[in-house]
């Protein structure tokens, strides 16, 4: 390993010859084009949540739908808060030479808000299939909605993961299966 390289996966002998520094630049460079998807996004489904209060038909819903209103609400901007949270980290920490601890940390902060942006689209979708279906059948299509969102971006990418190493450790390169 060359001086300064960072242990467990990036010297030579793991694909990469970098820093410990230049590590820590390449993830947030990839976390930041991974972050501006996912701001995009949550913060379209805030923005249109926000505007639901305002339709005539607002003061019609029952006091359940209320409350999941006011659920989806708060889950979209607590969702927002912590995908953003990483601009506010960098832009705070900048200059003291903390970028992998920077990393750690907006990794982290992403991931809570990909969960918290899973629960405002589960709560999003069975405020508005409430109204297009029976209550019971709402809360299963929510449920199937729920589980496709954690196969894809939990399950999926475990299961890579998996293969990824186990193809590491028996030195045989990944199976493509395409």
């Amino acid at each position: 390993m060359t001086p300064g390289a960072a242990p467990g996966g990036s010297g030579p002998e793991h694909g990469r010859d970098e820093t410990v520094e230049q590590r820590a630049d390449r993830l947030w460079n990839e976390l930041l084009q991974e972050l501006r998807v996912a701001q995009t996004g949550v913060q379209i489904l805030f923005g249109f949540l926000l505007t639901v209060v305002f339709q005539q038909r607002f003061t019609e819903l029952s006091e359940t739908d209320r409350d999941i209103y006011l659920a989806t609400v708060l889950l979209g901007a607590a969702a927002v808060g912590a995908l953003i949270a990483p601009v506010s980290f960098h832009r705070l920490l900048t200059g003291r030479r903390l970028k992998p601890q920077i990393v750690r940390w907006a990794s982290r902060l992403t991931m809570v808000g990909l969960v918290l942006l899973l629960c405002t689209m589960a709560s999003a979708l069975l405020l508005i299939l409430r109204f297009v279906v029976a209550d019971d059948i709402a809360v299963w299509l929510v449920g199937g909605m729920v589980a496709w969102f954690v196969l894809c971006w939990g399950l999926f990418p475990a299961i890579a993961r998996r293969n990824a190493t186990r193809s590491t450790v028996t030195g045989a390169p990944p199976a493509d299966r395409t």
